[in-house]
């Protein structure tokens, strides 16, 4: 399998995790059980989590120039990103996300609030060493928690270079009619499909229609993650399913999505077959809900293999 080049133009996140057994209805105060910080964002976790599993990954992104941005920079490069393209804000700081987690006997759930700041302080001028830069790469990843405008710019940078790119639209957002005609993958959770598409992917025909619809709009492949019930991928002819795989009990949801893409994009970009690459990414996303954090509870190319192998014997 080839070392793949992979450049994520995305985002940096602080997470502030509170754990508790029960989240608070409006107006109620409870009690938690735990607090910690951890360096997140879907940009970073997805860069990072390919970084563990071997690619070569550059990050391009903005951080506030605070201790926070110091972190989540350093977080990255010790994982192996490259961070020469990462910029520092000096109008807004770093993004935080405030992150709640419910574990009790029913299971464990997560909500979380990002204040984006530094991130959407990202501007065309700032990106625009990519349209030829991007050429090297073999995958372009993209999220929506920095400005459309640059996601729709870096995509059409990576058309114009026959280079693929998978779009994450996660918080969900209109899509423009520019930036579909872009994107080679589109990879909702059900619930940003439904925000999206207006469909509930739910059982075998919602979710044929789902990815239909997605086909039609002009995406080339679809790949909507099903939390527990594992993943769909269709491209209007074919069409796989693959279950998610259970590495232990489920202790933190947080960056499973995020796990799960940038261990399929990894996959991808070494030529592995769609079915390889749905269960690696899989493996990947099960061992890291059975962790606390974000980044924390990635894993590397080493614990993927171990699972896949213990599964085989």
């Amino acid at each position: 399998m080839k070392r793949p080049k992979i450049l994520v133009v995305g985002s940096f996140v602080m997470d502030l995790i509170v754990t508790t057994e029960q989240f608070p209805s409006a107006g109620q105060t409870v009690l938690g059980n735990g607090f910690s910080t951890a360096p997140g964002g879907k940009g970073a976790n997805q860069a990072i989590q390919a970084a563990r599993l071997g690619a070569d990954v550059t990050m391009v992104g903005k951080v506030g120039n605070d201790d926070f941005g110091e972190k989540l920079i350093e977080s990255a490069k010790t994982s192996g990103v490259n961070t020469d393209y990462v910029l520092k804000s000096e109008k807004f700081p770093s993004a935080v996300g405030n992150v709640q987690v419910q574990s009790n006997e029913s299971g464990t759930e997560n909500r979380i609030i990002v204040v984006p700041g530094a991130n959407m302080d990202i501007n065309p001028c700032e990106v625009a060493f990519l349209k030829e830069k991007i050429s090297e790469y073999d995958m372009v990843i993209l999220q929506n928690e920095i400005p459309m405008e640059i996601n729709m710019l870096v995509a059409g940078y990576a058309k114009a270079k026959g280079v693929p790119v998978l779009l994450n639209p996660a918080p969900s957002a209109a899509i423009p009619d520019e930036l579909i005609s872009c994107l080679t993958y589109i990879s909702p959770n059900e619930h940003e499909t439904k925000d999206i598409i207006g469909i509930n992917p739910t059982g075998e025909d919602k979710q044929n229609e789902a990815i239909e619809k997605f086909v039609k709009m002009g995406v080339d492949r679809v790949l909507i993650t099903l939390g527990k019930h594992g993943c769909i991928f269709g491209d209007g002819k074919n069409l796989f399913k693959s279950d998610s795989v259970d590495c232990g009990n489920v202790i933190d949801p947080t960056a499973a999505g995020d796990s799960f893409i940038a261990a399929f994009c990894t996959a991808v970009a070494s030529n592995s077959p769609i079915e390889q690459a749905l269960y690696f990414a899989n493996c990947t996303a099960g061992i890291t809900v059975s962790r606390m954090g974000a980044q924390t509870s990635l894993p590397t190319l080493q614990e993927v293999t171990k699972i896949m192998e213990s599964r085989e014997n």
